[in-house]
């Protein structure tokens, strides 16, 4: 079983930033477009955003968009989302998984694979 591994979570203060990384063993990111969506308790999952393969196309969802960012080292097999100017509604298990194809709205997380454990980003207020 391929497993992706997402971190850099934790416990902040309101306001603070935080970068999480998904990182992939072997190649399995390859080609694809990685998306990160979070899950708060007694919530479903929700999208925040996409990058493509390349790294120079990233598509986010208007609650983060101008907040968080998405990055990607393809030579580490690793996707990276910044997070700036957090606050108690960004309190999530945050995860991401691989995608074939690269949308210009939403994703939906029935259209991605590969998905990890998840990391904690708990924002005190």
């Amino acid at each position: 079983q391929v497993e992706v591994v997402e971190s850099g979570g934790g416990l902040v203060q309101a306001g603070a930033s935080l970068k999480l990384a998904c990182a992939a063993p072997g190649r399995i990111f390859a080609g694809f477009v990685v998306g990160w969506f979070r899950q708060a308790p007694g919530k479903e999952r929700e999208y925040i955003g996409h990058i493509s393969w390349s790294g120079d196309h990233t598509y986010l969802a208007d609650s983060v968009k101008g907040r968080f960012t998405m990055s990607r080292d393809n030579a580490k097999n690793t996707v990276f989302l910044e997070m700036n100017s957090l606050n108690s509604d960004d309190t999530a298990v945050y995860y991401c998984a691989r995608t074939p194809f690269y949308w210009q709205r939403p994703g939906k997380a029935s259209e991605y694979s590969y998905w990890g454990q998840g990391t904690q980003v708990t924002v005190s207020s």
